[in-house]
């Protein structure tokens, strides 16, 4: 399936961080032989949440790459994936949840699942999936993990961010509404 989508080239990962995390929903995310659909993310740049202020060390690739991929793993068991964005600034998008699309199986097994909403319904869920990890981590899109040009409308709703309580006001969580696959059902 992927192979007839365009591939996302660096310079869309080089714009605003905003930007890029409402873009990403309806692109195709490959991981070996797994495909999935992202339907859910989420932005940070400078903001109190963001790692490039409250683990700046650990976050460096936020402010010197563009196109990367940053992954950090949260209370000691689960990894979260995300992409660096801003040529010129800080900024990563945080990949919450995706629809599976290829690789169902081998994903279904990583994580002991059956049910396809449950598999990609969330940041960790989705790292254990598609079997991402910390080698991942300051690697550059476009060999190990490739992203693909959405295809088709979609209807792109936002609202607060998950799980955070610093700047937790901010609505940079984006995601497809009415997608049986995203993390959290509820908008706000």
């Amino acid at each position: 399936m992927a192979r007839s989508l365009s591939h996302l080239g660096q310079d869309f990962f080089a714009r605003d961080t905003l930007k890029v995390a409402r873009d990403l929903i309806g692109t195709v995310l490959a991981v070996g032989h797994c495909r999935a659909r992202i339907v859910e993310t989420e932005a940070y740049t400078t903001d109190a949440a963001s790692h490039s202020v409250i683990r700046r060390h650990k976050a460096a690739l936020m402010r010197e790459t563009f196109g990367h991929i940053y992954v950090y793993q949260i209370y000691g068991v689960h990894f979260c994936l995300n992409f660096t964005t801003e040529r010129d600034g800080v900024g990563a998008v945080l990949i919450r949840a995706a629809e599976p699309l290829a690789g169902i199986g081998a994903m279904s097994a990583r994580r002991g699942v059956a049910d396809r909403r449950h598999l990609l319904s969330g940041p960790g869920k989705l790292c254990q999936a598609l079997g991402v990890g910390p080698e991942l981590n300051g690697k550059r899109l476009g060999r190990e993990l490739r992203l693909f040009a959405a295809l088709g409308a979609r209807e792109v709703a936002t609202s607060r961010r998950i799980g955070v309580s610093r700047a937790a006001e901010l609505e940079w969580r984006f995601f497809e509404r009415d997608s049986p696959f995203v993390s959290r059902r509820k908008e706000a």
